[in-house]
C-alpha cells in the first residue's frame, strides 16, 4: 500500500509476475507471439486498475474503468451500500492468484485452450469406441464418457434387474473386457478422460486404469476426471448402491489411493447442477455443492490425509 492507502500496483504486478506469471509461462508458454481482437487490436495479457489512471510520463487515462453503481444502483464506493469497502486489489485480485475473481490460471486461456470433449456413449463398446476415434479426428482434445443405466446402478448387462435397460443413456462396461475395447486404439496416454461415474466410480476407473496399463500407459501418466460425487446421489441423481457412510469411505478411499498413485486425475468432481435440475434453487444449488465438498475435504482429513495433498485435485 501506499502512503495515501491505495495499492501499489507496480509492486503487486512485480511480485504477481515473479511468483505467479513466469511459473506458469515456463511450465507452457502462450499459443501465438500476439493477441488482437476481430479489428487487429492488440489484446494485453493483463488489464488492472492501473489502467484508469494516467500514466506516470504524462499520458491519458485508459477508457473504462469501475462504475459507480452496481446493476441494482447500489453504490460501488461512497454511501452505505454493500461495495462501499470495495477493493479492487483484495476482492479481484490477479489472475492466478486469491480470491480468483479473475481466473485460477495467470495467463488465462493464452497458454491452453479449455478442454473440449462431448459426452458420448452408444450401447455396445464396439460402437463408442468407433464414436470416441471420429470425435478425435474431428479435433476434440479429450474424451468423456457416458455410461449406461445398468453400468451407473452396479449391474452386470446380463443380469435380470438389467434387462431392457442395455445403452440407456451410455455405453454398457460390465468387464476389463468391455474396457478394452472401449478404449482399443484411444490415445489415452495423451488426452484427459472424464467419467461420469458415482456408485460403481472405484471399480469403473480400476477397469479404466487396468485397460491403460495393457496399452502401456502408466498409471501416473494418465489424466482425467473421475465424477465419484455420491452425496449428489442422494440428494438428487438417487444412483447410490451403498448406504452414506459406507459410500463415504469408498469415496475417500478412492481419493486417497488416486493421490498417491495417479497425481494427474481429479479423483472427485462436485457436481450441482443434477441438484439443481431436480428441482433446487440457484441458490440452493451452490449451497449444497459446496456443503458437499465440505463434507469430502472433512472426510479426507479424518483419513489423515493433508489438504494440500488432495483438495487440488477435487473439481467442480
Amino acid at each position: 500500500m501506499t502512503s495515501d492507502g491505495r495499492t501499489d500496483w507496480p509492486a503487486r504486478r512485480s511480485r504477481w509476475r515473479v511468483e505467479r506469471l513466469d511459473p506458469a509461462l515456463a511450465r507452457l508458454p502462450e499459443r501465438r507471439e500476439r493477441f488482437t481482437t476481430l479489428g487487429d487490436l492488440e489484446v494485453e495479457g493483463l488489464y488492472g486498475a492501473w489502467d484508469w489512471d494516467a500514466t506516470t510520463d504524462g499520458g491519458a487515462a485508459g477508457p473504462g474503468g469501475p462504475t459507480a453503481v452496481d446493476h441494482t444502483g447500489e453504490p460501488l464506493r461512497d454511501g452505505d451500500g454493500r461495495w462501499s469497502d470495495f477493493d479492487p486489489a483484495r476482492d479481484i485480485g490477479l489472475p492466478g492468484e486469491p480470491p480468483f475473481t479473475r481466473g485460477i490460471h495467470p495467463t488465462g486461456y493464452r497458454s491452453r485452450l479449455w478442454t473440449m470433449r462431448m459426452f458420448a456413449g452408444f450401447g455396445a463398446a464396439e460402437d463408442t469406441n468407433a464414436r470416441f476415434r471420429q470425435l478425435l479426428a474431428a479435433g476434440q482434445t479429450g474424451l468423456s464418457i457416458a455410461y449406461d443405466m445398468p453400468t451407473l446402478y452396479g449391474y452386470d448387462t446380463d443380469d435380470p434387474e438389467a434387462e431392457g435397460e442395455f445403452g440407456t443413456c451410455g455405453v454398457a462396461v460390465s468387464s476389463l473386457a468391455d474396457m478394452e475395447i472401449l478404449l482399443d486404439g484411444l490415445p489415452v496416454g495423451e488426452i484427459s478422460t472424464s467419467m461420469t461415474i458415482n456408485s460403481p466410480a472405484p471399480m469403473i476407473w480400476a477397469m479404466y486404469i487396468a485397460a491403460a496399463e495393457k496399452m502401456g500407459v502408466p498409471r501416473a501418466q494418465l489424466t482425467g476426471t473421475l465424477q465419484n460425487d455420491i452425496l449428489k446421489e442422494f440428494i438428487a441423481q438417487k444412483e447410490y448402491i451403498f448406504p452414506p457412510a459406507p459410500s463415504l469411505k469408498l469415496v475417500t478411499d478412492t481419493v486417497e489411493w488416486g493421490t498417491a498413485e495417479l497425481p494427474r486425475w481429479n479423483t472427485i468432481s462436485i457436481s450441482g447442477y443434477h441438484i439443481r435440475e431436480a428441482g433446487a434453487t440457484a441458490v440452493q444449488e451452490l449451497a449444497f455443492t459446496l456443503r458437499d465438498g465440505i463434507e469430502y475435504v472433512q472426510w479426507g482429513i479424518d483419513a489423515g490425509l493433508d489438504v494440500d495433498d488432495f483438495v487440488p485435485r477435487m473439481s467442480f
